[in-house]
């Protein structure tokens, strides 16, 4: 998975949608371009409230012995197959384990022309999460594995998807490699592969008109 995606429902939204304490203090906003090191919305369980709670927090996670915060920017993304005994990451996925919401996320493929962007998008995703805590800092990172299907064709990884009947398993159960397991068939193929333009390369850009659909032919 590369590192860009798009989160743009209000907190509201998001709230009533996750049924989750709303606690970003109106630090939510729509991000058609979300870069590493942005400050997104997840949705976690909080102790203190033994509840839901959707706050904000960065992507790229800085692991508790990590000297330098800025070592998230290389840590975004966790692969599924290692998540469970990485040094990193183990921590945060047995205790630790985060909803991301996403309208849909990016890729790019090489072409005769170039390079080529696709958004990937799908009706209410949720991206399979871990979060961490390094001072009064909150990171995360999104999960991925082999892609699969059609996705395929784009990129060789995609992101974890969960369906809402498996958030309160990622949320709170016990860590196991079920946890880890794609999506299946039928949710897959309900993901849109588009064809955008080249501005969402630049992360300075962002709205809207970054997903609008171009003519880019066949991806094979």
């Amino acid at each position: 998975m590369c590192g860009r995606y798009a989160t743009t429902r209000s907190s509201a939204d998001l709230s009533r949608l996750f049924e989750a304490f709303d606690e970003t203090e109106g630090a939510v906003t729509a991000d058609y371009n979300v870069a590493p090191t942005d400050r997104v919305p997840i949705v976690r369980v909080s102790a203190s409230r033994e509840a839901r709670v959707l706050t904000v927090a960065r992507w790229g996670l800085v692991p508790p012995w990590a000297t330098d915060p800025r070592i998230g920017s290389r840590m975004i993304n966790a692969r599924a197959e290692t998540v469970a005994t990485s040094r990193a990451y183990a921590p945060a996925f047995e205790r630790r384990r985060c909803l991301v919401p996403a309208d849909g996320w990016y890729e790019w493929t090489r072409s005769p022309t170039g390079k080529q962007a696709y958004y990937m998008n799908g009706c209410d995703l949720t991206l399979g999460g871990i979060w961490g805590v390094k001072g009064d800092l909150l990171t995360f990172s999104v999960i991925t594995l082999p892609a699969r299907g059609e996705l395929a064709k784009v990129h060789d990884r995609m992101p974890l998807l969960l369906p809402p009947e498996r958030w309160a398993d990622w949320l709170s159960a016990t860590p196991s490699e079920d946890l880890l397991t794609s999506a299946g068939d039928d949710y897959l193929s309900t993901i849109e592969i588009r064809a955008v333009g080249s501005a969402v390369g630049d992360v300075r850009n962002d709205g809207p008109g970054l997903i609008d659909p171009i003519e880019a032919g066949l991806l094979f």
